[in-house]
């Protein structure tokens, strides 16, 4: 089948949905499937299009899509670097509903999150006469709400995705509680298939490099994604701050970036430069530093509209060989204690400090981390999840939606 895919993220930016996606765009090139990814110039770059996905494919740790095509597009970023906000979704958004118009004979869209993009690619495909598939990572209008939006713009949020979501050929959900939620949404009509979530364990893998030794050392805790109201990343940094005193060997490395990026770098004064924000980086260089650091940080912060959501940068640590410390709700919690995985705690800062003093003073040595490491590869690898996604896409695709 020939397939388009529609994203406002794609490999080489680091990021959940990049690397999902590229997984499954990965699996459908090695299924036969013809595929061409619709999606954004990265910053720096200046191309719009590429012969293949080699490049992107092996920077996400997916050699395999070597035969996929890239067409990108330039699109407005906000401060941080991200394509979020709803003047920075219409600069991907309006261009696409085009691109999908001009776009040679296909047979579906697989579309990504935000709903804008979802409706941009209802109507197109409409037009076009072909169905479409929705990737739900989440569910917009329940984190809308849970961080207080306006409820005017919840309700319409909430009605536009319920639209998007029912029109869909197929719904593929990352959890059963987005499953419920996409359900609950839509009232039973969408045809969902969950195809779970993970992580990408060629990119993120036990190492050791002379680059890590300069990056982390055995004392960093590493936190490494979005800095938003949902995951609440600030309980790491007031965590580290009550253990500065007793522990003067450790840092804490921040990766990525976010709404609350400025905000958490005020709070992190006091510590001086033993707090260092990184900035954004690939999935390499995230990788050595969790290969070498004490613990890795993944949070998800109550009552923010993503009770249900994984912390996929929890299996990012674990993978590297780095225990996690988790700090609030969602299923990963259960899984973290279940498992031996590390720590799992409540959303507070002094929970956090407690579990990052346990970490340094008990140290995981290299059968744990290796344990720690064949246990994602095992359970959470994206190259299942990936195909999963395959398999659910070209049968969603071969169902006759006019």
């Amino acid at each position: 089948m020939r397939i388009l895919v529609a994203t406002r993220i794609y490999a080489p930016e680091a990021g959940a949905a990049a690397y999902r996606l590229a997984a499954t765009v990965r699996a459908l090139v090695e299924g036969g499937h013809d595929v061409t990814v619709l999606t954004t110039r990265t910053p720096g770059n200046s191309s719009s299009s590429a012969p293949s996905a080699a490049a992107a494919g092996r920077a996400a740790g997916t050699p395999g899509a070597r035969e996929a095509r890239l067409r990108r597009w330039p699109v407005l970023r906000d401060k941080t670097g991200a394509v979020r906000g709803y003047v920075q979704y219409a600069s991907f958004d309006l261009p696409l509903f085009f691109r999908l118009l001009a776009a040679g004979n296909f047979d579906a869209v697989l579309v990504e999150p935000p709903p804008t993009t979802g409706v941009v690619v209802r109507v197109a495909s409409w037009l076009r006469r072909r169905p479409y598939i929705y990737f739900a990572a989440d569910v917009s209008s329940n984190a809308a709400a849970g961080i207080g939006v306006n409820p005017v713009v919840v309700k319409v949020l909430r009605a536009v995705e319920k639209w998007v979501l029912s029109g869909a050929a197929g719904v593929l959900s990352v959890s059963s509680g987005v499953s419920d939620a996409v359900r609950e949404l839509t009232d039973g009509r969408a045809a969902v298939t969950e195809v779970g979530t993970g992580i990408d364990t060629d990119t993120f893998a036990l190492q050791a490099t002379d680059r890590q030794a300069v990056m982390a050392g055995p004392a960093n805790f590493v936190y490494a994604g979005t800095m938003s109201e949902i995951q609440g990343a600030g309980v790491f940094v007031d965590g580290f701050l009550k253990i500065l005193d007793s522990h003067p060997e450790a840092r804490l490395l921040m990766y990525g970036q976010g709404v609350e990026l400025e905000e958490l770098k005020r709070r992190a004064a006091p510590a001086g430069n033993r707090i260092r924000f990184m900035g954004v980086a690939g999935g390499e260089e995230i990788a050595a530093a969790m290969s070498q650091a004490a613990a890795g940080l993944a949070s998800v912060r109550p009552a923010r509209g993503y009770d249900f959501a994984f912390a996929t940068k929890a299996f990012a640590s674990l993978a590297c060989g780095a225990p996690v410390i988790y700090s609030g709700v969602g299923p990963l919690r259960a899984i973290v204690a279940e498992n031996s995985l590390g720590h799992s705690v409540d959303w507070d800062a002094g929970a956090v400090a407690v579990a990052m003093s346990e970490v340094l003073e008990q140290p995981a040595d290299q059968d744990e981390r290796s344990r720690l490491s064949r246990w994602v590869e095992q359970n959470y690898s994206l190259r299942s999840v990936g195909h999963r996604a395959a398999d659910a896409v070209a049968s969603a695709a071969g169902r006759d939606r006019f």
